[in-house]
């Protein structure tokens, strides 16, 4: 999986170090810190397919960071934690292609670092209900059996119930959330595309029927899950085959069950639709008609968007997910 694989020499013998190295089975190379290696010259993004590096260590300065603008459900306060770069998949609209100077994976081990600086958010907001996401800089759980810092969430929202964690991911792999006692304040989401859509853009991920198949896992074990329709990108037959996804989703699993539906259009910064250009210059992702707005991102015209979602939403509620649990992400 990984050709290389750099270890920082402070936490060499660490457990969860070890843990990782004994799956991977790979002599590590010891450095100094991270910095001085990970993304200090340009990568092409699709070395990743046959040159792909795993850097381990301790995540410097701040773990947790404030969620951007309409993230989450409204209301509350939203925040993303950094528990690693990059991903094993290869979604032709990923924001991770201009976001480092390299695809190479990294793994931090520091998680007592980040449950202190959630312990502090969680009591500086006392009177709210506060949201910590995992999956902003890498899926939370394609590689989970790996890095093995699951349990360790579970115990510390377990001691924490006025908190909420979701754990985001494209994958199907759920093994490490299937051996947890379910709680509710622990929520699996993860985001769909129509298979027709999926087979085109995002590489690398499981096929859409098996990540269905992963959630009708959780949702039989009493595991909380929630749904990201995004990206949702227009074509032809775009509400025909969003009309199939929601009707063999809910055979597996009743719309009610889920604790929240995000909907949302596909949209990129500058350079990351400059890099889809580079590397993906076939794509249909590309034909779309694309504007520039005052905010920056490269997304479809608002009379579109606001077309696409509204018919989105609309079909989500007709299936009967709840009515207070359907929202529209990164739209103002």
């Amino acid at each position: 999986m990984f050709e290389k694989v750099f270890v920082e020499k402070e936490i060499r013998h660490h457990p969860r170090t070890l843990h990782i190295l004994s799956k991977l089975r790979k002599e590590p190379f010891l450095i100094d810190q991270i910095e001085d290696y990970f993304g200090r010259v340009k990568k092409p993004y699709l070395q990743k397919r046959d040159n792909l590096n795993l850097f381990i260590g301790s995540k410097k300065g701040r773990t947790v960071k404030q969620a951007p603008d309409a993230y989450g459900l409204g209301g509350e306060p939203h925040y993303y934690f950094i528990h690693a770069y990059n991903c094993i998949y290869e979604c032709e609209y990923c924001y991770l292609q201009g976001y480092f100077n390299s695809p190479d994976m990294v793994f931090f081990i520091n998680h007592e670092d980040i449950a202190k600086e959630m312990k502090q958010l969680i009591d500086n907001n006392a009177e709210k209900t506060i949201w910590f996401h995992a999956g902003e800089f890498s899926d939370s759980l394609a590689l989970s059996h790996f890095t093995g810092e699951i349990p360790f969430y579970f115990d510390f929202f377990k001691d924490h119930p006025e908190a909420k964690l979701e754990f985001r991911t494209k994958s199907a792999n759920t093994r490490e959330i299937e051996k947890m006692a379910p709680l509710p304040n622990v929520i699996t989401t993860f985001s769909l595309s129509p298979q027709e859509r999926a087979e085109k853009t995002d590489r690398g991920c499981p096929p859409t029927s098996t990540r269905i198949r992963a959630m009708e896992k959780l949702y039989k074990l009493g595991h909380p899950i929630g749904l990201h329709l995004d990206p949702i990108i227009h074509s032809e037959n775009l509400f025909s085959e969003y009309a199939q996804l929601l009707d063999e989703l809910t055979e597996k699993i009743p719309a009610d069950y889920f604790e929240y539906v995000s909907i949302g259009v596909v949209r990129f910064t500058k350079e990351v639709y400059r890099q889809v250009q580079l590397n993906y210059p076939e794509s249909d992702l590309l034909v779309g008609e694309f504007i520039k707005p005052e905010d920056g991102k490269v997304r479809y015209p608002g009379s579109l968007r606001k077309h696409i979602l509204g018919k989105i939403q609309k079909m989500c509620l007709e299936k009967g997910f709840k009515n207070e649990a359907v929202y529209q992400c990164m739209e103002n």
